[in-house]
């Protein structure tokens, strides 16, 4: 059998045997290597004067004539360490750390200083640094903060520290550590292998001690003498539970009060004592028992902990209660420490001093319909006098709050009713104050307000939103959409408004088409309009909303004929701009109206001279005679084409009613309204006014003043509709033009207007 063994020298050289096992002999044969050496190691923290020696490079190629030179590469080689080129002594010229760098690795290589030729490759070594114990513990923080509940068992976890140490802790006992407790004893203990911090004492109460310092050791040499230590502290604070009942300091407490205090205002207060803190110091208050259980009430100051006594209700001098005190947050493994409540006894007295009338509300609010007649009763103000007199209350309304005297209260029943009426579109709301006062002394006064709520009737009409101005192109198609129109209503409906559009009569030029969202689109039933025939159309709009009772208006739509383009944008609306369109100058329309009104003056002139001439009597025959008959020789309006009327005078008489006020002297007394007989078509105009007039003059229902009645009122809008034959066209359908395109082109024109118009009418 073959056997190789390697044995290592003190002075670093290694041997290389063969072990021949023949028979009973063993026969040992050296076997040379290159190198005589593998690995070092030197000490850490080398305190000598010499450099330290490492050990001894040497090859057996050297023949020990100095022909040999060693040389040193590697990491430190040339600083660190340094080497013998003749010897092959190596040293280290430096105190080493072990903690900064454990290992070195070198190469050394043999060279022959003649040939300069290696006497054998390079090989690699391994200087190891043997560790010493030269590196105290150190904690991870050099003070630790912990905390831990009150009361706690023994063994209880606190907190664990960790210290750690810079030596090998693979050679020796140099980094083994062992904790320790200095100081804290005997309330906290320490786990000598974990650093692991527990309770020691059980009853650690926080209300005795909260804080405490524990001072914590750790040893390296596994706690032997001669071991390096560190040291931190670990700052304990012990947190609160619910392990102290609340206790009052006294037995009984006495409190005292004025009469005069309003009801709902402190009493006093009582405080009791409780050691823990936070939550667990919280503490409610409540009253048990007494005569004066019902009469006062007590509450929990959440900042002071304190019991706030409120007075609820006036009726007796004195009252006694017992009051309790228990904590709001308990803890059930705490409860065998006793009843964690406590109670005490609180007598109240109430001063006597004369206290003004007392409301039985803070505040009071009423509801009223809009259309409530004057005299209805709103509701009811109550108040008394607290005072063991109980003196008679009188109310009043103070006039600061009403200054448009829309309501009355009775100063012995305190009913409240209304004396004008409410209109709930002005003010909603009416915000009044009522006064009470004691009728033997009226310098005690209270005051209380009201609130009354005016609720919506319908009894507004809808009417347009806004003011439209609207036109109408010349060129305009029938169908055409020329507006949307909506409307707004002043009252308030509880499921929102709907309201509903409508012509006030037949129109043969434009119609309207209810889009049934509160809008509605005015649309052309014809095409062919003509600024030269009519530049304006009215059109009266029928608004009505849907609640009830019904509400509705009439509005009127002004509606413009205008010049437009091909797309429809409007050019020109104006009587001027068809003078310029003819090719007139400035200077030829200013002329034109000079001579107008050189004319007029003429005529003015001329009339004037005429009438001192020849006056018409006012009388037109001996048998009829009647007082204040006026002439008026003017006319006009039947075809709208005259300046001398106002167009307000023409349009329908209930039109004038509800837009124009009437300068008369209203009487006091309203009279009915009484329909005149019909009249026989086509009468003549003369013994139409007589008949009205006599009408007027024999009926009893006509008011005794004076009056101007229109009757001669006709064309766009009126009752009798337009007795104008150029519209005639439009509502007399048994006409036919088609005979006009047959008269030549003197005729063109005036055929394409009625041809047109006609089929305008009939699509």
């Amino acid at each position: 059998y073959c056997i190789f063994i390697l044995l290592e020298r003190s002075d670093g050289n290694l041997f290389h045997w063969n072990h021949l096992m023949k028979g009973d002999k063993l026969v040992l044969h050296r076997s040379k290597r290159d190198w005589m050496w593998r690995q070092f190691f030197l000490s850490e923290e080398y305190t000598g004067s010499n450099y330290q020696y490492v050990g001894k490079l040497r090859s057996d190629k050297d023949r020990g004539d100095g022909t040999a030179r060693y040389v040193l590469s590697g990491e430190g080689a040339g600083t660190i360490f340094r080497i013998d080129e003749k010897s092959g002594d190596l040293h280290a010229t430096q105190r080493l750390d072990r903690e900064e760098k454990a290992s070195y690795t070198l190469q050394a290589q043999a060279f022959n200083k003649i040939t300069g030729l290696p006497l054998e490759p390079a090989t690699e070594f391994i200087v190891k640094i043997h560790d010493i114990n030269d590196n105290e513990p150190k904690f991870t923080k050099a003070v630790y903060t912990a905390s831990v509940p009150e009361m706690s068992d023994i063994g209880t976890f606190v907190i664990e520290v960790n210290a750690t140490d810079a030596d090998d802790a693979t050679y020796g006992n140099s980094a083994k550590l062992v904790y320790s407790i200095l100081q804290g004893q005997p309330y906290f203990s320490v786990e000598p292998e974990t650093g692991i911090v527990r309770i020691a004492l059980s009853n650690m109460d926080r209300e005795v001690r909260k804080e405490y310092q524990v001072v914590i050791q750790a040893k390296d040499m596994a706690g032997q003498m001669g071991g390096l230590s560190g040291t931190t502290m670990v700052n304990v604070t012990l947190t609160d539970v619910n392990d102290s009942p609340p206790r009052f300091a006294y037995s009984s407490y006495h409190l005292s009060t004025y009469e005069s205090a309003e009801i709902g205002s402190t009493v006093g207060r009582i405080k009791a004592n409780d050691g823990d803190e936070g939550e667990n110091a919280e503490m409610k208050y409540r009253i048990v028992d007494g005569d004066g259980k019902e009469y006062l009430d007590i509450i929990t100051d959440e900042t002071t902990q304190e019991g706030v006594m409120k007075l609820d209700y006036e009726s007796k001098r004195v009252y006694t209660v017992k009051v309790e005190v228990t904590n709001t947050h308990q803890d059930p493994s705490f409860s065998d420490l006793g009843p964690f409540l406590d109670t005490a006894i609180v007598k109240v007295t109430a001063k006597d001093v004369d206290e003004p009338p007392v409301f039985s509300r803070p505040q009071y609010v009423f509801e009223v319909n809009e259309d409530t007649p004057k005299g209805i009763a709103v509701g009811t103000i109550t108040a008394w006098d607290p005072d063991a007199t109980h003196y008679p209350i009188q109310y009043a309304i103070d006039q600061h709050t009403d200054p448009e005297r829309l309501y009355h209260i009775d100063p012995k029943n305190g009913s409240i009713t209304i004396l004008k009426s409410l209109d709930r579109e002005v003010s909603k709301w009416h915000n009044i104050s009522v006064l009470a006062s004691e009728i033997n002394n009226p310098h005690q006064r209270s005051r209380v307000p009201v609130l009354i709520k005016v609720l919506d009737v319908n009894d507004n009409a809808p009417e347009f939103a806004m003011i439209y101005e609207t036109f109408v192109c010349e060129n305009v198609k029938a169908g055409q959409l020329i507006q949307t129109i909506s409307a707004i209503d002043t009252d308030d409906p509880l499921v929102g408004h709907k309201f509903v559009f409508t012509l006030s009569s037949m129109n043969p030029n434009f119609t309207i088409f209810d889009n049934e969202d509160n809008t509605a689109r005015i649309l052309t039933r014809r095409s062919g309009f003509n600024r030269r025939e009519m530049s304006v159309y009215y059109l009266p709009v029928v608004i009505s909303d849907s609640d009830y009772p019904i509400q509705s208006s009439t509005s009127t739509l002004t509606i413009r004929v205008c010049s437009c383009d091909a797309t429809g944008n409007m050019r020109s609306c104006s009587v001027d701009a068809l003078l310029l369109s003819a090719g007139l100058s400035t200077g030829a329309l200013v002329a034109i109206l000079l001579c107008i009104l050189i004319l007029l003056m003429i005529v003015v002139l001329f009339s004037a001279l005429k009438k001192q001439r020849r006056k018409e009597p006012l009388i037109i025959s001996k048998e009829d005679v009647r007082d204040n008959v006026v002439s008026y020789n003017d006319e006009g309006g039947g075809e709208e084409d005259t300046q001398a009327f106002d167009i307000g005078t023409l349009r329908h008489p209930e039109v004038i009613e509800s837009n124009k006020l009437r300068r008369d002297i209203i009487p006091e007394m309203l009279f009915p309204y009484h329909r005149p007989s019909p009249m026989k078509e086509c009468a003549d105009v003369r013994d139409f006014i007589i008949s009205r007039l006599q009408e007027n003059d024999t009926d009893p229902f006509t008011p005794p003043y004076d009056s101007l009645a229109t009757y001669a009122y006709e064309g766009n809008g009126s009752i009798a509709e337009s007795l104008s034959s150029l519209e005639s066209s439009v509502t007399e359908g048994d006409h036919e033009y088609d005979y006009l395109s047959n008269w030549g082109p003197q005729f063109k024109k005036l055929a394409d207007m009625y041809i047109g118009k006609d089929t305008g009418v009939a699509n």
